[in-house]
């Protein structure tokens, strides 16, 4: 069975370190506040100002005071700090962040994101994504593997605008993950496969070349 987002999101915490900065894009990287591991100091950063981010809080308990940058309400932490916009892109821009995990719309196989926009539908506005994906150390994608129609989201050449050009480290989506060669010329490499997913059904939904890891 693919994986739902909550399972994505947990896959994606395993990824984490102890002692990272790390940055969680909006959508189902969000998600991954509730599955840091037990133990592990972690420090999630938000663009709109907060460091130190917890996990969602429980229904009733909100503060409307306290959002992430995707607006949504969030909880404090003991060690959590607050800052303005220009601080925070400060921390991103100087390389200060380990870790950022994004949504995206399109990845290409040499690590090219697409994530902010698609032509004719209205754009609010770029927010963090190309600060992010050109001062972090690491990116990490989190996204369903396919759009609507089935259509591949995984592609050899992005054809939405991009966010930025060979800044993609890994993929994970419902079906499985993706390791990317960013600075080379090597296919992506399929890692891990969800539960029950084959690599007939995975190469069926994906238009960008890859080696497989893993047994599938």
């Amino acid at each position: 069975m693919p994986w739902t987002r909550d399972e994505m999101a947990a896959r994606a915490a395993r990824e984490l370190q102890d002692g990272f900065y790390v940055n969680l894009g909006i959508g189902i990287p969000t998600l991954v506040a509730n599955h840091v591991p037990e133990g592990m100091t972690v420090q999630l950063q938000s663009e709109n100002g907060m460091l130190g981010l917890g996990p969602f809080p429980f229904e009733g308990e909100e503060d409307p005071d306290l959002i992430n940058a995707g607006k949504q309400t969030i909880t404090a932490l003991p060690t959590s700090s607050y800052f303005d916009s220009a601080q925070s892109f400060g921390m991103i821009r100087g390389g200060h962040i380990d870790l950022s995990i994004l949504g995206a719309l399109q990845v290409a196989g040499n690590g090219d994101l697409a994530n902010w926009m698609i032509p004719g539908k209205m754009v609010k506005g770029m927010g963090g994504a190309m600060d992010l994906v050109a001062g972090v150390k690491k990116v990490i994608v989190l996204m369903e593997h396919v759009a609507p129609g089935d259509k591949p989201k995984l592609l050899k050449a992005c054809t939405l605008p991009l966010t930025g050009k060979r800044v993609v480290d890994m993929v994970i989506t419902d079906l499985g993950v993706f390791a990317i060669d960013k600075k080379g010329d090597a296919p992506m490499q399929l890692v891990e496969l969800a539960s029950g997913v084959t690599e007939a059904e995975i190469r069926a939904k994906t238009e960008a070349e890859f080696t497989v890891a893993v047994a599938a």
